[in-house]
């Protein structure tokens, strides 16, 4: 069994060999004064004060550093929700243009080559013939509308409308000799898709705000 070492025996108040006090051991003071007792308040007082400051400020320096690491988390799943958001808006006005386009066509399915034949005018006036296809259904009243079209746009050559299987009303193709100018409303829809989907992709999540700065 092993025992504790013995502590030496000390004294609080050490005399020299002349009897003075060479040394006294400080005691701690049991009475205070009132204007002690107030300033050892006012320094508790003020103590604590600045240690309370500094744990609120500590507290907010953590609480800016959380916040900030979930907004670094959060903006990319924000700017997914935006360019999903974006994508789904460009496909529905796709759609409802499509829907509009459509309808126009079987309302006006001549519209296409007729426009067509106006904007040649120049192109196709030396012309001696112009062959058209057309769906089979609208060969007849495309002919004739052509006619007319060609006399208002001064054109003095031949106008050849012949039906072709398988054309779709507003679907067209106007062969002049020296070119050919031709719709189909649905390779037309695909290529606007195309180049709809091209600019997304290209855009991907680097897309401009969908509220701009300033507006809320």
């Amino acid at each position: 069994m092993t025992s504790a070492p013995h502590q030496k025996f000390g004294f609080d108040t050490v005399f020299d060999g002349a009897g003075d006090v060479a040394f006294a051991a400080m005691r701690p003071k049991r009475l205070y004064a009132a204007d002690e007792v107030e300033h050892i308040r006012q320094r508790a007082f003020a103590e604590g004060e600045a240690a309370a400051a500094a744990a609120a400020a500590s507290a907010q320096s953590a609480a800016l550093v959380a916040i900030a690491e979930a907004c670094r988390q959060a903006l990319p799943k924000l700017a997914e929700v935006a360019h999903e958001h974006r994508v789904g808006s460009a496909e529905l006005a796709l759609a409802c243009a499509r829907a509009i386009a459509d309808a126009a066509l079987l309302r006006f399915p001549q519209a296409p080559v007729q426009a067509a034949l106006e904007v040649l005018a120049r192109e196709i006036e030396a012309a001696p013939r112009l062959i058209v296809a057309t769906a089979p259904d609208m060969a007849e009243e495309i002919q004739a509308l052509l006619t007319q079209t060609a006399q208002a746009v001064s054109y003095p050559g031949a106008i050849v409308v012949r039906g072709q299987a398988g054309m779709k009303p507003g679907a067209f193709s106007l062969d002049f000799g020296d070119g050919v100018a031709a719709f189909d409303p649905d390779a037309a829809t695909a290529r606007v898709a195309a180049a709809l989907d091209a600019a997304l992709a290209s855009e991907g999540l680097h897309a401009e705000p969908l509220i701009p700065a300033g507006e809320s």
